[in-house]
């Protein structure tokens, strides 16, 4: 598929440690099919505050910021929506004549599958993991009512920090809890890193949960995912967070709503190539 490119042209970006094409074949899709004089392309750095003075230098209109940069971008911009500001992580940053608006579209995506999969705010969870990602997954839990649940972070500085901030407990580790949704908010088991193929929680906690929900986007299945699956739990993937939190980003860019059809079209072939 091929996008129209010429010197009017509005560029949007993303930035990650470990980029993928998802994101481009999700928005460029979008562009052509409603024939709009954008593109959209994924770049990786060592520096957000670099990116972020490009953004303003360029006039970028947006920039999605994956991992490890949603907190550290929040010294880049001029503004938080209520969304970001309340997580205090940013995955959205919109352009407005140099005025840069940060948002958290993760957060959005979060509450969305948990309701659309029907997750019961009585269950116990544990989230593994305490940053950005980790922040947007456990504000969307407690906007949801959960009342109990752990955050597992061998980082105890911000692991306690988000646990205290939202009522909830941190542990350094799995042992000892009996959670019935768990929800994998660090890079375990991503392919391309350090850990791709490892199950981000043992086979164990996934044998007594009820729901394994995997937000890494890549591989389309995790380890965890797969494993999960065996055994008939409900599964919530990574790829459903990155379709839905893009078509909100998608939204903030444009200004263009989409319907159901065209985002379930776009969805399907950011996923339809390797």
């Amino acid at each position: 598929m091929e996008v129209a490119i010429d010197k009017d042209s509005t560029l949007c970006i993303s930035v990650a440690a470990r980029p993928t094409n998802y994101g481009m074949r999700f928005h460029n899709y979008l562009y052509q099919k409603l024939d709009l004089n954008f593109v959209y392309k994924a770049f990786s750095s060592k520096s957000i505050e670099d990116v972020i003075t490009g953004v303003r230098a360029l006039n970028i209109r947006g920039c999605s910021v994956s991992m490890p940069f949603k907190e550290r971008v929040i010294a880049c911009v001029d503004e938080l929506d209520e969304s970001a500001q309340a997580i205090m992580s940013v995955n959205t940053v919109v352009n407005t004549n140099g005025y840069l608006k940060a948002y958290n579209t993760d957060y959005i995506a979060i509450v969305k599958l948990l309701e659309q999969y029907q997750v019961p705010n009585t269950m116990t969870f544990a989230v593994k993991g305490s940053g950005g990602m980790a922040k947007a997954v456990v504000y969307g839990l407690s906007k949801l009512g959960f009342t109990k649940g752990y955050i597992i972070s061998r980082n105890q500085e911000s692991g306690a920090a988000l646990a205290e901030s939202t009522g909830f407990t941190w542990k350094k580790e799995m042992a000892g809890i009996d959670a019935q949704l768990l929800i994998n908010a660090t890079p375990l088991g991503m392919q391309g890193g350090d850990t791709e193929g490892q199950l981000c929680f043992s086979e164990q906690d996934i044998q007594a949960a009820s729901v394994m929900f995997d937000v890494v986007s890549k591989p389309l299945v995790t380890p965890a995912m797969a494993y999960a699956t065996s055994l008939n739990k409900t599964v919530i993937s990574g790829s459903e967070v990155f379709a839905i939190q893009a078509v909100e980003q998608f939204k903030l860019y444009t200004g263009v709503t989409i319907s159901e059809t065209l985002f379930n079209q776009a969805r399907d072939y950011s996923r339809s190539i390797g």
